[in-house]
């Protein structure tokens, strides 16, 4: 006599072992991968001159919201960068298509911001 047992069954008894699934990463209007940096801290940028030349702040035009843990902090410019969950946001220069993500874990402080 053979039994079957349903991967819900044991799912359901937490014998089943489960892997959770990598959040999708954080994408400007454009489609473009974003970016956290290490190094920031208080919900300030540290990204300026050639840092923010290979790392692009996100800038934000005007009054827009983007919704629930979204932000904007003054760059020493002048200009609002976005900040998600009070981390300043970055494109990375290596990119070139949606999707892409060729920044993620550059250098060991660089990340794709996830929600």
């Amino acid at each position: 006599m053979r039994f079957f047992i349903s991967a819900s069954l044991l799912a359901a008894v937490g014998l089943l072992a489960s892997t959770p699934a990598s959040a999708a990463p954080l994408t400007a209007d454009n489609g473009m991968t974003l970016y956290v940096f290490d190094k920031d801290q208080g919900g300030a940028s540290s990204c300026y001159g050639p840092c923010a030349q290979n790392w692009p702040p996100y800038l934000a035009a005007g009054a827009a919201s983007k919704g629930e843990g979204w932000a904007t902090a003054k760059r020493k410019d002048g200009k609002a960068q976005w900040t998600y969950k009070d981390k300043p946001l970055y494109f990375f220069s290596g990119d070139k298509a949606k999707g892409d993500a060729k920044g993620d874990g550059m250098g060991g402080v660089w990340h794709a911001a996830t929600d």
